[in-house]
C-alpha cells in the first residue's frame, strides 16, 4: 500500500503494514455505515454529529465529547482488528494523536463556561487532552506525539509512524485522529467556502506495524481515487480522511493503496 502527500519530501518506503482501521462517524461505526454519497445522504445538513457516546467510570463524567470519541475509536480499532487491551497495553505502543479543530468545542465551552454554568477543567481545553484520555484508559507508555493539522498532517503522521517502527522505537504505532463540529457549527458556516459540505464528525485510529512494506509516506502530485472516494462517501472529515481511505483501500484488498490529499 502506498500513501502520498502533496507536500513535503520522501520520508521512506520502511516495512510498515496496516493492519486494522477503526472508524466512528456521524453516519455510525465502521465504513458499513457510510452512505454512497455523503453529500445526497446529508440532504441539506450541513453538518452530521456524532452523538455521545457513554463510557462507564467515573472518569468519563467531565471529559469531552472528543475525548470519549478517541477512546471509541481505538475500541473500534481493537475489535476489527481481533485485538485486546492487553496486546496493546505498555511502552511498545506509540501513539500519535492528530486534529485539525478537534478541540474548539472544549476551548468555547471553557470561555462559555460563566454564562451557561457548566463547568469544564482547564486541562480539557488543550489538543492533547485527547491522546492523554486514551493513554489512560488502554495503558499506552510509549512514544506519544501530537499533530495540528488537516488531512496532509495525518499523512505526515503516518510518515512519523513508520520512521518510529524502523528505527525500533516502538512495535506498533497507533494513528489517531478525532474531529468534531456541531459545537462550533455558527464559526465553521463563516468559512464555509474554506471546508466542503457535509462536515461530518468523525474519530478513526489504524494500527500500523513491521511489515512487508505496503505502506510507503511519499509526495503526491493530486489527490488519488481512493481519497476522492473517501470524501464522496464521507464528506469532510479534515484529519480523518486519509485514515478511511486506508479503510477503504483495505476493505477493497487493493495492492496499492495511493492517499493522497489536496
Amino acid at each position: 500500500m502506498r500513501t502520498g502527500a502533496t507536500r513535503g519530501t520522501d520520508v521512506g518506503g520502511v516495512g510498515t503494514d496496516v493492519r486494522a482501521v477503526g472508524l466512528v462517524t456521524g453516519w455510525g461505526k465502521g465504513l458499513g455505515a457510510l452512505p454512497a454519497d455523503a453529500g445526497r445522504a446529508a440532504a441539506g445538513r450541513s453538518t452530521i454529529a456524532i452523538e455521545r457516546r457513554p463510557l462507564d467510570g467515573e472518569r468519563f463524567r467531565r471529559a469531552t465529547r472528543e475525548c470519549v470519541l478517541g477512546v471509541a475509536a481505538v475500541q473500534a480499532l481493537l475489535e476489527a482488528a481481533g485485538l485486546t487491551r492487553a496486546d496493546v497495553a505498555g511502552p511498545a505502543t506509540a501513539l500519535l494523536y492528530v486534529t485539525a479543530g478537534g478541540y474548539g468545542a472544549s476551548n468555547r465551552a471553557f470561555i462559555e463556561a460563566a454564562v451557561t454554568g457548566k463547568a469544564l477543567h482547564f486541562p480539557y481545553t488543550a489538543p492533547s487532552a485527547v491522546p492523554a484520555e486514551v493513554a489512560i484508559e488502554f495503558g499506552l507508555t510509549g512514544s506519544y506525539l501530537v499533530f495540528v493539522g488537516g488531512a496532509t498532517t495525518t499523512i505526515e503522521a503516518l510518515g512519523h509512524a513508520s520512521l518510529l517502527l524502523a528505527r525500533g522505537e516502538c512495535e506498533r504505532a497507533l494513528v489517531l485522529a478525532v474531529e468534531t463540529f456541531q459545537e462550533c457549527e455558527d464559526l465553521y458556516a463563516r468559512v464555509r467556502w474554506l471546508l466542503g459540505r457535509p462536515r461530518v464528525e468523525a474519530a478513526a485510529c489504524a494500527l500500523l506495524t513491521p511489515g512487508p512494506g505496503r505502506l510507503t509516506v511519499r509526495d503526491g502530485a493530486a489527490a488519488s481515487d481512493l481519497t476522492r472516494r473517501a470524501r464522496t462517501r464521507a464528506g469532510e472529515t479534515l484529519a480523518c480522511a486519509p485514515l478511511i481511505a486506508l479503510a477503504l483501500g483495505l476493505e477493497s484488498g487493493d495492492d496499492v493503496l495511493h492517499d493522497t490529499c489536496e
